[in-house]
């Protein structure tokens, strides 16, 4: 039976794991590298800590499942969206650290285009908003500012990408430079309904054509590593940005199914099908995946802050040592205090899109303590999806006749008081996939698929199997009465900027 290895490269750790032909797990291994603030909202990765990072765990898990090169049918690529690296063509090395998806510091830039009025034109080509979240203002940021950057890029000297293609170059032995359409989807650049890069776009943000990759489907061979990596060469033949892959994972592959992944951030994605839908709730219109020349859509929601909010209860406040501990934390507060965390520690996403404002606690009395914010912690990533969730259902026109159920995925699904919560303030079920890696697996399905190791999307679709559903349990009257409050939350927090 042959393996399937998935490269899944996060916003704070890099990840490889081997899947057999049955889609069971075979080995994984995984490692951390650094985070670099180097001012107020910017976030920064060195590139060389992604690819070291990268290679060292595919041999790891090459090693632990005592697989060789020739045991691998195919490697999957998933990333960190959004993510920029600029390198030399030649040399390969990156003119400037990687400047990460939650960096705000083009924030200006991004007012200025929406003043000049070029925020309508940049949506219906893209289906983004304009907002420092993509990768568009970033690289223009890095040929303004990196001295000689701008020259050499017109000189043809250096390359653009996000993280994925980055990888694919270097695993490449810097023989390819690709992407898959989910990434160029994400970047201001890509026009999402011809499937090619834009030249209007690219004159506006002042980015030379010759910096940008070939954009292929999702599934397809990009090309194979080189010999020296892992003792012989294997055909990549993958590639989808970290939440498309996690839609792929949960076989969201049915229009008017629901898909929301809980990492550092939170992403939830509709699929639309093979009609791109233009949301009047500040949701933004993607590529789901590419296959065969044919694209799907998707409506996605995006919340920067979920998963770090936890970190910022254990590494910025110490009041807990490891996440696990949040939910029978939180299950200790006082239920005669409502308290709400509006966690916008860079700004908020969907369907807000402030990058401007920063985050704040609601509701503290003297008696607020640690359970309090454990509480106000967790439920903040609650209510961001739903806010999300009732956006994605007034924008589907079929949202009637779709399923109420989100299906979840990622680190934060593995508390049962969150999931609980989440059901019972969306008021649907939400259902929990036994593999939780679906990210991966995406990444993973993607390759095989390309492989002929695995079958057509809705064969595929049939493995997906429930680990739990978790089903509403909250009185009407408790629901509304807490959204009313993060209502008022949010509100508030927008008018102090307002007021600024």
């Amino acid at each position: 039976m042959p393996f399937v290895m998935a490269i899944d490269q996060g916003t704070t750790s890099s990840r490889a794991i081997l899947f057999r032909g049955d889609i069971s797990i075979a080995a994984s291994a995984q490692q951390e590298f650094p985070q670099h603030f180097p001012a107020s909202g910017w976030v920064e990765h060195e590139p060389e800590d992604i690819w070291n990072s990268t290679l060292s765990t595919c041999r790891a898990a090459m090693e632990k499942a005592g697989a060789r090169a020739s045991d691998i049918a195919g490697i999957g690529i998933t990333n960190q969206r959004e993510t920029v690296v600029v390198w030399d063509r030649v040399s390969g090395q990156a003119i400037h650290r990687a400047i990460v998806w939650q960096d705000r510091r083009t924030a200006d830039v991004c007012t200025r285009l929406k003043a000049d009025g070029y925020e309508p034109m940049i949506t219906d080509k893209t289906g983004l908003i304009v907002d420092p979240y993509f990768s568009g203002t970033k690289v223009a940021w890095l040929l303004d500012n990196v001295p000689g950057a701008r020259a050499r890029a017109e000189r043809g000297e250096l390359m653009f990408d996000t993280i994925d293609c980055y990888l694919l170059w270097r695993l490449s032995g810097g023989t390819v430079h690709a992407t898959d359409a989910t990434n160029a989807s994400r970047t201001l650049l890509f026009n999402i309904h011809t499937g090619e890069w834009d030249d209007e776009l690219l004159k506006l943000l002042r980015v030379p054509r010759s910096m940008l990759p070939e954009v292929k489907d999702s599934s397809a061979h990009f090309g194979d590593s080189a010999y020296e990596l892992f003792g012989g060469s294997i055909a990549i033949r993958g590639i989808a940005g970290d939440q498309q892959a996690a839609t792929i994972g949960q076989a969201c592959f049915t229009p008017g199914m629901i898909k929301s992944t809980y990492g550092t951030g939170c992403f939830a994605l509709l699929n639309t099908g093979a009609t791109p839908v233009r949301s009047n709730n500040k949701l933004l219109t993607t590529i789901a995946y590419q296959l065969d020349g044919k694209r799907s859509y998707a409506l996605e929601g995006s919340i920067f802050v979920a998963g770090s909010a936890v970190q910022w209860l254990r590494d910025g406040l110490g009041i807990i040592k490891h996440a696990s501990e949040t939910g029978p934390l939180a299950d200790k507060s006082d239920s005669m205090q409502s308290v709400y965390l509006v966690p916008a520690f860079v700004g908020l996403g969907a369907p807000y899109w402030n990058p401007r404002v920063r985050g704040a606690l609601f509701g503290m009395t003297r008696n607020t303590g640690p359970a309090e914010l454990a509480h106000a912690t967790l439920e903040s990533v609650c209510y961001q999806t739903y806010d999300l969730w009732a956006a994605m259902r007034a924008d589907w026109p079929d949202a009637d006749a779709a399923p109420p159920v989100l299906r979840v995925d990622g680190g934060m699904t593995a508390s049962d008081w969150t999931m609980q919560r989440l059901a019972d303030l969306l008021d649907a079920p939400v259902d929990r996939p036994v593999i939780q890696e679906t990210t991966a697996l995406g990444a993973a399905y993607l390759a095989g698929l390309s492989a002929g190791v695995y079958p057509e999307p809705q064969k595929f679709a049939d493995n997906w199997r429930l680990d739990r559903r978790f089903k509403p349990a909250m009185s009407a009257a408790t629901r509304e009465r807490k959204l009313a409050g993060w209502g008022r939350a949010v509100k508030g927090l927008l008018a102090s900027d307002e007021g600024e």
